[in-house]
C-alpha cells in the first residue's frame, strides 16, 4: 500500500501587493525525498519554503502535511526572543534525556549554549537553530541556506549527518558542492511556476539548459508562424474577407500567445574593469607574527603575492582569515615581521558584514551618497567606471526594477543586497579585489558569471569563502589556516589543497578520529622518487598549466596581429600586450619549474 506523502501543495496562489509569485502551484514531497530547491534570487524560493512551512497563508489553494508528520523549519533569520541563552532556545520542546542531541549538533556546528542570546551574532543565532532543528529530527527538513555562516569543517559536519538520516529534506543553498554530495532530486522555481526533475543537482544546469533551449526553438517558430500569418493578413484579407475571418482571430490568438510569454530574466550585466597596473609584486609579508589576548592568529608567516594572483585563505571560523586579509591590505598591523604593499594599488572591498550598506537607505541613496559614485551636480546619475549613467538604468543592469530604487535597503534578500555591493564595487575600477565571502546567497547564475568575471580579471584577487567549488573554479592558490598560527601555502584550490594533505573527501573526515601528534604529516612524507607529495602534485598539475598558458598566449597574438589594432582600440591594444608579456613570463616560470622538479623526479 502506497504511503501518503509527507506534504502536498495543492493550487497555490500568493500574491505580494503585485504581480502574482506563484499560480496554481501544485507539489508533491515524499518520504525518502532529497530535494534542492533552486531558482534566481527574487524568484520566491524562500517565500515557497515559508508557504510549506506553514509560515505564510496562501492566497488560495491548500497546504495539507500527512497524518502525525512534523515538519521542522530553519529560516534565515531565526526569531530568539524570550530566550536567555543559544543552548535554550535550541534545547525548547525536547525532553531533559534528549539534551544530548543539542551537545552533539552544537560541538558540530560550532556553537556556544552558554552564549547569551543579546550578544549572538547573526551566524551564532543560524547555528543554534540549525541544532534545534537537527535535535528535533522532524520527518520533513525544510533547510534555508543552511551552509551560510558555517565554516568547512562544520559545512562537511552537516553534510555528513544529512546523509546518514533518514530524514526527508528540502534544501535552498548557494554550495554547489553541497547540493551535488547530498540531493537526489531538483525543485526548480522559475517565473512562478515549479518544476521538479529526478535528478539531484549534479544534472540541474543542463536540464535547465535543455528547457531554455526549447523554450528559445519554440518562441522561434512562434515569431515565424506571426509574420508569415501577418503577411498573409496584408496581401489577402481584402479579397475573401468573410471566408478567412477565422485565421484573423488565429493571428490574434497567436500574438496573444507571444504577449502572454513571460520572458526569463536575463543575468546582471556585471563588469569588472582593473585599473591601472599595478607594480609586479603586489605584497610582500615576512615573519609575520599576530595574537589576540592569549590566542596566536599567526606565527612566522611569509608570502610574496605577485600581481594577477587569485589567492584564497581557508580555514575553521574564528581562525583568523579577515585578520589576516586584513594584515594583507594594510587594515591592520602585524605584531612582528613586515607586510609591504606594492605601487599604484587600487583596492576593492566586498566585506562579510556588508557593512558598506546602510540598511535605512533607499538603494538609489545608497549608490547616489556614494563620494566615489557622485556626479557633482546629478542627483540623478551615478559614476560607473568614469561614465556617468542613471541610477535606475545601472540598478536595472544589476537586476533591479525601478520599483526597487526608493525601497530601503533591509527590504532586499540576502541575494539582492550581495547585488547591491556588487554595483558599488564594479562601479569603480580596481587593481586589487578583496572578497570576503562573496557567494553567501548568490544564485548559481550571478555566480557562474562572477566566477567568469574573475577569471577575466586583469588584478590580483584575495578571497575568504567556505564555498568548496567556487574556491576550486577561482583559486590558483590556497592559505590553509589551520589554528595555533600555522598558515601554510599550497598549490590550486580546494580539492588541490585536499590532496596535497592526502586527504580526498573532508566530509568524510570530520567524522573520524584526529590522527596523534607523533603521526607524520602527509604533505612531509617523501616520495620514493625524491619528491615531496606537494612537489609531486605540483609536477602532475604543471603540464596541463603549460598548455593553458600556450593557448592563451595564441590567443593574444592572434588578436595583436590586428594591424588596425592600436589606432581602433589603444586601450584594448595596450591591455593585450601587457597581458601577452604575462603570459611569457608565467609560461617561462612554469617551463623552469617543471624542469627542476622533473630533474629531481629523477634523482
Amino acid at each position: 500500500m502506497a504511503r501518503a506523502p509527507l506534504l502536498q501543495l495543492t493550487d497555490i496562489s500568493l500574491t505580494f501587493g503585485g504581480d502574482p509569485v506563484f499560480e496554481d502551484l501544485s507539489l508533491v514531497v515524499q518520504t525518502g525525498d532529497r530535494l534542492a530547491l533552486v531558482g534566481r534570487n527574487g524568484s520566491g524560493k524562500s517565500t515557497l519554503m515559508k508557504v510549506m512551512a506553514g509560515l505564510v497563508e496562501p492566497d488560495s489553494g491548500g497546504v495539507v502535511a500527512g497524518p502525525g508528520v512534523s515538519v521542522g523549519y530553519m529560516e534565515q533569520e531565526p526569531d530568539l526572543s524570550g530566550f536567555e541563552t543559544l543552548g535554550e532556545f535550541a534545547a525548547h520542546g525536547l525532553d531533559p534525556g534528549e539534551m544530548y542531541k543539542v551537545e552533539r549538533a552544537g560541538e558540530g556546528l560550532k556553537f556556544d549554549p552558554d552564549r547569551p542570546v543579546a550578544t549572538a551574532s547573526g551566524g551564532e543565532r543560524r547555528r543554534a537553530a540549525l541544532a534545534r532543528l537537527m535535535a528535533e529530527a522532524p520527518e520533513l527538513m525544510l533547510l534555508d541556506e543552511p551552509t551560510n555562516h558555517l565554516d568547512i569543517e562544520a559545512i562537511a559536519w552537516l553534510e555528513a549527518e544529512l546523509k546518514s538520516t533518514r530524514t526527508a529534506f528540502v534544501i535552498i543553498s548557494h554550495d554547489r558542492a553541497f547540493l551535488r554530495n547530498l540531493t537526489r532530486a531538483t525543485l526548480w522555481i522559475d517565473r512562478g511556476a515549479v518544476r521538479r526533475q529526478e535528478i539531484g543537482f549534479e544534472g540541474f544546469e543542463a536540464w535547465r539548459d535543455q528547457i531554455w533551449e526549447e523554450e528559445d526553438t519554440q518562441r522561434h517558430k512562434l515569431n515565424r508562424k506571426i509574420k508569415a500569418e501577418a503577411r498573409w493578413a496584408v496581401e489577402g484579407i481584402s479579397a475573401r474577407r468573410k471566408r478567412n475571418q477565422g485565421r484573423v482571430r488565429a493571428l490574434q490568438e497567436l500574438r496573444a500567445e507571444r504577449s502572454a510569454q513571460i520572458t526569463r530574466q536575463g543575468t546582471a550585466a556585471m563588469a569588472l574593469e582593473a585599473g591601472p597596473k599595478s607594480g609586479r609584486k603586489v605584497i610582500e609579508a615576512t615573519g609575520v607574527a599576530k595574537k589576540f589576548a592569549d590566542k596566536q592568529i599567526l606565527c612566522d608567516f611569509s608570502i610574496t603575492v605577485q600581481r594577477g594572483d587569485r589567492i584564497a585563505l581557508v580555514g575553521p571560523n574564528g581562525v583568523g582569515k579577515t585578520t589576516l586579509l586584513n594584515m594583507l591590505i594594510g587594515k591592520e598591523e602585524p605584531d612582528q615581521g613586515e607586510i609591504k604593499l606594492g605601487t599604484n594599488l587600487e583596492l576593492a572591498l566586498f566585506d562579510q558584514a556588508r557593512a558598506q550598506l546602510d540598511g535605512d537607505m533607499t538603494l538609489w541613496d545608497s549608490l547616489t551618497g556614494d563620494p566615489d559614485m557622485r556626479v557633482s551636480g546629478k542627483a540623478d546619475q551615478v559614476l560607473v567606471r568614469g561614465q556617468p549613467k542613471h541610477v535606475v538604468g545601472y540598478l536595472k543592469e544589476f537586476l533591479f526594477d525601478e520599483a526597487q530604487a526608493r525601497a530601503p535597503v533591509r527590504s532586499l534578500s540576502g541575494g539582492e543586497k550581495a547585488r547591491l555591493l556588487l554595483a558599488k564595487i564594479m562601479a569603480r575600477s580596481s587593481n586589487l579585489l578583496v572578497l570576503d565571502e562573496p557567494t553567501n546567497d548568490l544564485d548559481v547564475e550571478t555566480l557562474d558569471l562572477m566566477q567568469e568575471l574573475l577569471g577575466n580579471y586583469d588584478g590580483t584577487v584575495l578571497l575568504v569563502s567556505h564555498d568548496r567549488d567556487f574556491l576550486d573554479r577561482v583559486a590558483a592558490t590556497t592559505i590553509a589556516m589551520e589554528g595555533d598560527g600555522r598558515a601554510t601555502v599550497y598549490a590550486g584550490g580546494w580539492s588541490d589543497y585536499l590532496a596535497q594533505r592526502g586527504q580526498d573527501d573532508f566530509s568524510e573526515s570530520v567524522v573520524k578520529a584526529k590522527p596523534s601528534k607523533s603521526e607524520p604529516k602527509a604533505e612531509k612524507k617523501q616520495q620514493s622518487n625524491g619528491l615531496s607529495f606537494t612537489e609531486k602534485h605540483r609536477l602532475e598539475a604543471l603540464p596541463g598549466e603549460i598548455e593553458r598558458l600556450e593557448a592563451e598566449i595564441a590567443k593574444l597574438e592572434e588578436l595583436l596581429s590586428d594591424a588596425e589594432l592600436f589606432t581602433r582600440e589603444p586601450v584594448k591594444f595596450q591591455k593585450a600586450t601587457d597581458a601577452l608579456v604575462q603570459r611569457h613570463e608565467k609560461l617561462s616560470n612554469a617551463e623552469e619549474e617543471w624542469m627542476a622538479l622533473e630533474e629531481k623526479a629523477g634523482g
